[in-house]
């Protein structure tokens, strides 16, 4: 009965635990790592064909992305999560892959003319397919059993359509014990979607700490806002242009578009248009449709019961090809286009933004957070002129921000989230997913108010749920950048297609990983340890 600490541990992305249970291997979402990386991730320690079971909070790339790539590598067990988390992976895997293998190719491409080998995407479209035949949706509050001994149960955590805290019940050697996996605990009070559920039971608690050193702004009315940003700059012939994530975000937005549009509380533009310009987008608002009665709060389960679509209105266009986002443009009537991506680093969005820029009647609306030098991040910051397509492009549109739209509990949600625990107080409460400060903010306060043990584990740290006690205590292992090298040897810009030495690097660091979880380690293991290691360093140097 022991929990391994993979990934997401003091970083923001690639969540991932491994939980050995009753003889069951499974997996607690396997995601991807998205943007920088701060620390090593320690390797899974046992192989994808061995795992039984993949339990997936939610659909987002971070906690989800990397399971075509376990399936791609031997993983052909099942993937549990509720029935709206597999209709959204169903897309949001695919065009993960697509983006692999639109990548590779374009490395490939320059990489043939200067003589180099075809690289392969980390899984494509065939992956994706098959391991989608291994999903099995469940309903919310359902025990599902894996096993005589081993039990499951998924509850609402408000964060995305169909997003999950997951209870596992295990009972081995006469012992049971329970370990909630937070997932990502949503806002309270969004659009659509119900607020988080609450548990009041667990032996141990593992909990996300994205917002755990930040607050949200309560006194936010998000309608005002858009109203008043719309109502500018419809007035003034311009287009309001509104970056944001596919998934989720988008369909706020259609929602509180819709509130505006049914109260009119925009005057004299009538029916104003609507577009949503983006494959995955429109996807995504299909899949919202078809999860109506499960996943929505009472307000908007109210809509749906009485006949209304809550994310649908007179004047919403849904832009599929490229030829009907190119018309987008040439309409000169002003407009709303709600686009991906999120911080304007890819997609559609880009061209939207570069043809509004310029104008001083259109708006650019950032309605979510913008990742340090992003395009979106650059605008916000004040810039003047931004190069975008090999043009520089001056700003002239006005630049507007929508606070506190976040899907994340900010320090508060999480501090009442953790004190629901009122019938059966958690031993140990373990912080994941959050940065250094967010995490250590966390801890304190929780260990201030609730008097709870709180732990904020390194990549690599093994715990036996059965004993309470760590049995490795991983240490940070701090990324080490591999050393540019030009085409003389003499240090400066690599090739990019240089990816075998950066395998290599990446080798190295995973040995330091390894290095420091064997200390305390027997006096004989260190030392074939260490013999092993001089082997190596003899036969390589040069």
């Amino acid at each position: 009965m022991k929990l391994y600490f993979i990934g997401a541990d003091h970083e923001v992305t690639g969540s991932l635990h491994y939980l050995h249970a009753a003889g069951l291997k499974i997996l607690i979402d396997c995601g991807m790592q998205q943007g920088v990386k701060h620390y090593e991730t320690a390797a899974l320690p046992i192989k994808y064909s061995d795992v039984d079971y993949i339990l997936l909070t939610h659909a987002h790339i971070d906690h989800s992305g990397m399971i075509p790539y376990a399936y791609k590598n031997g993983f052909h067990g099942t993937v549990i999560t509720t029935k709206a988390t597999e209709d959204l992976a169903n897309i949001m895997l695919r065009d993960s892959a697509h983006i692999q293998m639109q990548e590779v190719e374009y490395k490939n491409r320059k990489g043939r003319r200067a003589g180099f080998e075809d690289e392969v995407p980390i899984y494509d479209l065939n992956d994706v397919n098959g391991v989608l035949d291994h999903f099995q949706g469940v309903d919310y509050n359902k025990v599902v059993e894996l096993s005589d001994a081993v039990k499951v149960r998924f509850t609402d955590a408000g964060h995305l359509l169909g997003s999950a805290s997951i209870e596992v019940m295990i009972r081995e050697n006469g012992v049971s014990k329970k370990i909630v996996f937070s997932g990502d605990l949503g806002n309270s009070d969004k659009p659509l979607i119900r607020d988080p559920q609450y548990i009041r039971d667990a032996d141990y608690v593992v909990m996300e700490s994205t917002y755990g050193d930040r607050f949200h702004d309560k006194n936010v009315d998000h309608v005002a806002d858009l109203v008043n940003i719309t109502q500018r700059t419809l007035d003034r012939g311009g287009n309001v242009v509104i970056p944001a994530f596919a998934v989720g975000r988008t369909q706020e937005l259609l929602y509180l578009y819709r509130q505006i549009k049914c109260n009119k509380l925009i005057k004299g533009h009538g029916d104003f248009p609507v577009y949503v310009d983006s494959p995955l987008a429109v996807e995504a608002t299909h899949v919202f449709t078809r999860n109506l009665a499960d996943c929505y709060d009472d307000e908007t389960r109210e809509l749906v019961l009485s006949g209304i679509n809550p994310i649908a209105f007179k004047g919403l266009n849904l832009s599929i090809t490229s030829e009907e986002s190119k018309m987008i443009n040439f309409d000169e009537t002003p407009k709303v286009i709600i686009s991906a991506s999120g911080m304007c680093d890819a997609g559609r969005i880009r061209h939207h933004i570069k043809y509004n820029l310029w104008k001083p009647a259109s708006t650019i609306v950032f309605a979510g957070y913008q990742a340090e030098g992003t395009l979106g991040r650059i605008l916000l910051d004040g810039a003047d002129y931004v190069k975008m397509f090999g043009d520089e492009i001056a700003v002239r549109a006005e630049i507007a921000r929508m606070p506190a739209m976040s899907s994340h509990a900010d320090q508060d949600s999480l501090l009442k989230w953790i004190s629901a625990y009122d019938l059966n107080r958690p031993d140990r409460v373990f912080l994941v997913h959050g940065d250094d400060g967010a995490m250590k903010a966390l801890s304190e306060i929780i260990h201030e108010k609730l008097g709870y043990t709180v732990d904020c584990p390194y990549s690599g740290s093994v715990f036996n749920l059965a004993t309470n006690q760590w049995e490795i205590v991983g240490a940070p292992v701090e990324v080490v950048k591999a050393v540019e090298y030009s085409s003389s040897g003499i240090p400066g810009r690599r090739k990019s297609s240089d990816a075998a030495f950066d395998r290599l690097m990446s080798a190295y660091n995973k040995l330091l990983v390894a290095i420091k979880a064997n200390y305390g380690g027997t006096n004989k293991d260190l030392a074939k340890f260490t013999d092993q290691i001089l082997n190596l360093y003899d036969k390589w140097i040069r």
